[in-house]
C-alpha cells in the first residue's frame, strides 16, 4: 500500500501538552493503513533553537522546522495538522530564552535597544520569531472556517451557558475609536501594472535619506499600499477617552492584537501605558529609563525593572503608580485575583478573543473587584473597530443572541502568501524623524509615499494576485457548496478595499454565480446584514481579508459554541495540498497555568479530532487509500458520539480532563472502526480493542482522575522535559498498554 504522510506540529502550551496524549492514539490508530505520522517543531523553542546553530552544540542544534514545512507547502502531496503555536510578543521571546539559557542552551539574549551592528544583527535573527512568525509561511493558501456539521447541530440541542443578558435598564459599554489620522484614513493603495524590486526609504527634512528596505519584490497585479498611525493624534485619543471613561464612571479597555501585528501593535500599547500612566512616569522618567523600562512591554516591564532600583526608590515609584488609579478611569482586569490590569502585558490584548467576550458578557468586562461592570473599549485604527461597535449597539436593542437558535457567519479569509496587514512586518517603521517615507520602484519613482512626523507608524501591505483570485474562487465553491449567501466585506471608501473591489468584480465574471447570492458590502453594512440572518437563524459566509477572518473567526463561533476552538479550518493550499488548522482561540496559556498547579488540562482537542477527518479524506481522494476514508468516517461518528455523551473537559479540578476525553474519543472511534462493514481487516483488528477498551473503562479513568490534584512539574514552559511530560500527560498505565499493543 502506497504511503501518505501526515506533519502533526508540535508548538507551544495547552495544545503541545494534549499532543501527548492524542498523538499516541491517532499513531496507533493509524498504524498499517498507509498513513504515517510525522512531527514538526515549530514550537516557540525550536524556532528560536534553530536561529542559533553558531552558539549551541552539536546535541542542541535543532533544523528550522518552519523553513522544511514551508517549501513543503508547495508540494501537492502536503498534509499538515496544525495546532496553534504562540505568536511570540517580547515579553514571551524573553522568558523562553531565560528559559533556554538556564538548561544550557547559550542562546543570546534580546537587545531590546541595539546600540552595536552586532545589537542590531541579533535583533532581525530574533524577528524571525516574533508575532506571526509562522502562520505566513504555512499559509500557502486561503482559509476555509467553519463549524463542522456535528459540532453545530450539537451546540444548538446543548447551548452553552456562559452567554449573559444585557442589562434591560440601558447599557453604557461602546467602542471608541479615532475619526482621523489613523490607519484607516491616510491609507493609499494601487495595483502594480509591471512587475520590480522596489525599496521603501525615508526622507528627513534636510532632504537626507535613509533606506529602511531594500529588494522588495512586487508582481505585476499586485495590491500595495502604505498608511500611517499618526502618533500626536494616537496620544490625543487616548487622553480623551480615558478622560470619557472616568466622567462617565465606566471601566476602560484597550483592544489590539500585539501578537501578530508585532511591530504596530506593541508601539499603539506603549503609548496608551504612557499616557494613562503618564504623571508617574514623567515624574521618574530619567530612572526609569536608566533601568531599561519599556512601556510598549506593559505596566508589568516597567514594575519588573524597578527591582534594579533601591527599596526606598522602587516604593516610591510604586506609590506614585497606584496614585494614579486615583485620578483615572479603573481598567478593564485580565486577573483581578493578581491585580493584571489590561495594561500590564501586551500578550494579554487580543482584541479577536477580547471582544466576543464583551459581546458575550451583557457588554461589560471584570473590574478589580471581580465583578462584570460597562467599558469603554478603545480600538484605536477604523479599519476594523467599527464592526465591534455595529454588533454592541445590535445588542443594546435587541438583546443578547440565543445560541440555541442563532444562525452560522462562516469564512473564505484571503491569507495566502502573506496577504494584507499580517505580512507587513518587515515594512513596518517608526519614523525616526518628520518627513516623507516612501516606496521607490526599481526606476526611482515613488510608488506610494507617506508624510511623517517623528515617531509615526508607516506600514506598507501587499496582496498578490494569484492569492486574489483564489480567494475569490473559493468563496464561489462555498456558496455553490452552501446554498447560503457570500458576503464580501470591503469598503469602497477605504484605499485598500478600492482596489480590492475592483479585482472581485473582475474576478467574479470567471465563475458561474447565476444562481448564487454575492454580495460586495462595508465591513459595517455586512455586519448589519448577517445580525439580521444571525438572529433568524440564517447562515452567511463572510468573505474577508487576513485580519477579519482573524477576527470574525473567534467573534461568531465564540457566541455560537462557546469557543472558536471549536471551528473547523481548512486552507485548500495553492498547490494542490491541505493545511488544516486547530484551536482558533489560540494557546491557552491559563490552561496550563491550572494544569501545572492542579494537575488538570481543561484544553480541548475537539479542533484537533476534527481537523483529522478531512486530512483523512484528502488522503482517501488523492492516493485511493480506502481505510483513510474510513479512518475519516468513524472518527465523524466518534466525535458525535463524544460531544453526545458530553466528554469535553471540565474546567473544574478532579473532573473529566483532556485526557479523559481523548481516552473517550479513542473508546468511540474503536467502536465505530469495529461494527463498519466496508474493510474487514479493520473491523478485525478494532474488535478486540474496543472490548479492551470498554471493559477497562472505569479503571483507566480512575487511573486518569487519580492524576489530578496536586501541583505538576514538567521541567520547564516553553521547553519543557519530554519523558516528565509524558508521563504527566498518559498516566494511565491500562490505556497505554491497548494503545501501544496495535
Amino acid at each position: 500500500m502506497p504511503s501518505s504522510k501526515i506533519i502533526w506540529t508540535k508548538i507551544d502550551e495547552a495544545p503541545a501538552l494534549a499532543t501527548y496524549m492524542l498523538l499516541p492514539i491517532v499513531r496507533a490508530f493509524t498504524k498499517d493503513t498507509g498513513i504515517d505520522i510525522e512531527v514538526s517543531d515549530i514550537s516557540l523553542a525550536g524556532r528560536i533553537i534553530s536561529q542559533f546553530p553558531d552558539h549551541l552544540t552539536e546535541d542542541q542544534k535543532m533544523v528550522d522546522a518552519l523553513k522544511q514545512l514551508g517549501d513543503w507547502t508547495h508540494s501537492p502531496d502536503a498534509n499538515i495538522i496544525k495546532l496553534p503555536n504562540i505568536s511570540a510578543s517580547i515579553p514571551q521571546l524573553k522568558a523562553a530564552i531565560d528559559e533556554l539559557q538556564k538548561k544550557g542552551y547559550q542562546i543570546p539574549n534580546y537587545p531590546d535597544e541595539p546600540a552595536t551592528v552586532a545589537e542590531a544583527e541579533l535583533q532581525k535573527r530574533f524577528a524571525k520569531v516574533l508575532g506571526s512568525a509562522v502562520n505566513p509561511v504555512l499559509r500557502e493558501g486561503n482559509a476555509d472556517r467553519r463549524a463542522a456539521m456535528s459540532v453545530k447541530r450539537f451546540a444548538q440541542k446543548n447551548p452553552h451557558r456562559m452567554m449573559k443578558d444585557w442589562p434591560k435598564s440601558g447599557s453604557k459599554t461602546r467602542v471608541a475609536h479615532m475619526n482621523e489620522q489613523d490607519f484607516y484614513g491616510s491609507e493609499i493603495s494601487m495595483t502594480l501594472s509591471e512587475p520590480t524590486v522596489a525599496r521603501i526609504e525615508a526622507v528627513a527634512a534636510d532632504g537626507s535619506i535613509t533606506t529602511l528596505k531594500e529588494n522588495l519584490e512586487l508582481q505585476k497585479g499586485e495590491v500595495v499600499d502604505a498608511s500611517v498611525m499618526n502618533i500626536k493624534a494616537l496620544r490625543a485619543f487616548y487622553a480623551k477617552t480615558i478622560a470619557d471613561a472616568k466622567e462617565e464612571g465606566i471601566l476602560l479597555s484597550l483592544h489590539l492584537k500585539a501578537t501578530m501585528m508585532k511591530i504596530s501593535d506593541p508601539i499603539m500599547f506603549g503609548h496608551a501605558v504612557s499616557v494613562y500612566y503618564q504623571k508617574a512616569l514623567n515624574k521618574h522618567a530619567k530612572i526609569l529609563a536608566e533601568v531599561g523600562a519599556n512601556v510598549n512591554n506593559g505596566l508589568a516591564d516597567i514594575l519588573n525593572k524597578l527591582d534594579r532600583l533601591s527599596s526606598e526608590k522602587r516604593a516610591e515609584i510604586e506609590a506614585d503608580i497606584n496614585a494614579v488609579y486615583q485620578d483615572r478611569p479603573a481598567l478593564a482586569m485580565v486577573d483581578s485575583s493578581k491585580g493584571i490590569t489590561n495594561l500590564h502585558v501586551p500578550n494579554n490584548v487580543i482584541i479577536d478573543a477580547s471582544m466576543p467576550n464583551v459581546v458575550r458578557d451583557g457588554g461589560r468586562m471584570w473590574n478589580s473587584n471581580d465583578e462584570l461592570q460597562d467599558v469603554i473599549a478603545m480600538i484605536p485604527d477604523r479599519s476594523y473597530a467599527t464592526i465591534y461597535s455595529e454588533i454592541i449597539e445590535d445588542c443594546k436593542v435587541l438583546g443578547q443572541f440565543d445560541p440555541a437558535t442563532m444562525g452560522s457567519v462562516s469564512n473564505v479569509g484571503l491569507m495566502a502568501q502573506k496577504a494584507e496587514e499580517y505580512g507587513s512586518h518587515d515594512k513596518t517603521f517608526e519614523a525616526a524623524n518628520a518627513g516623507i517615507i516612501r516606496v521607490v520602484d526599481a526606476d526611482g519613482k515613488a510608488l506610494l509615499e507617506q508624510t511623517v512626523e517623528a515617531g509615526d507608524i508607516f506600514r506598507m501591505c501587499q496582496a498578490k494576485d494569484a492569492p486574489i483570485q483564489d480567494w475569490v474562487k473559493l468563496a464561489v465553491s462555498r456558496a455553490k457548496a452552501t446554498g447560503a449567501p457570500a458576503v464580501f466585506w470591503l469598503d469602497k471608501d477605504r484605499g485598500h478595499d478600492a482596489q480590492m473591489i475592483q479585482k472581485v468584480e473582475r474576478y467574479l465574471k470567471d465563475h458561474d454565480t447565476s444562481d448564487l447570492d454575492i454580495r460586495i458590502l462595508s465591513p459595517d453594512e455586512a455586519m448589519k446584514y448577517s445580525l439580521v440572518r444571525v438572529r433568524k437563524g440564517q447562515d452567511t459566509i463572510s468573505v474577508t481579508g487576513n485580519v477579519l477572518r482573524d477576527y470574525l473567526t473567534d467573534l461568531f463561533p465564540i457566541l455560537e459554541l462557546g469557543t472558536s476552538a471549536r471551528m473547523l479550518s481548512i486552507v485548500p493550499l495553492m498547490k494542490g495540498g491541505g493545511l488544516f488548522e486547530t484551536g482558533a482561540g489560540g494557546s491557552a496559556p491559563k490552561h496550563v497555568q491550572q494544569f501545572l498547579k492542579e494537575g488538570h488540562l481543561r484544553w480541548d482537542s475537539l479542533g484537533e479530532y476534527c481537523a483529522l477527518v478531512p486530512s483523512f479524506e484528502m488522503i482517501e481522494q488523492n492516493s485511493a487509500n480506502p481505510k483513510a476514508g474510513i479512518l475519516a468516517k468513524t472518527l465523524d461518528q466518534a466525535i458525535s458520539t463524544y460531544l453526545e455523551n458530553e466528554k469535553s473537559p471540565s474546567r473544574k479540578v478532579n473532573e473529566l480532563d483532556n485526557r479523559g476525553s481523548s481516552f473517550s474519543l479513542a473508546l468511540y472511534w474503536a467502536k465505530a472502526l469495529s461494527e463498519q462493514t466496508q474493510d474487514h481487516e479493520l473491523k478485525i483488528k478494532f474488535e478486540p480493542v474496543y472490548s479492551q477498551l470498554l471493559q477497562n473503562e472505569e479503571k483507566i479513568n480512575k487511573e486518569l482522575l487519580s492524576a489530578q490534584g496536586h501541583p505538576v512539574d514538567i521541567g520547564g514552559y516553553y521547553f519543557p522535559d519530554e519523558e516528565k511530560t509524558e508521563k504527566a500527560m498518559r498516566p494511565s498505565v491500562t490505556f497505554n498498554r491497548i494503545i501501544e499493543a496495535l
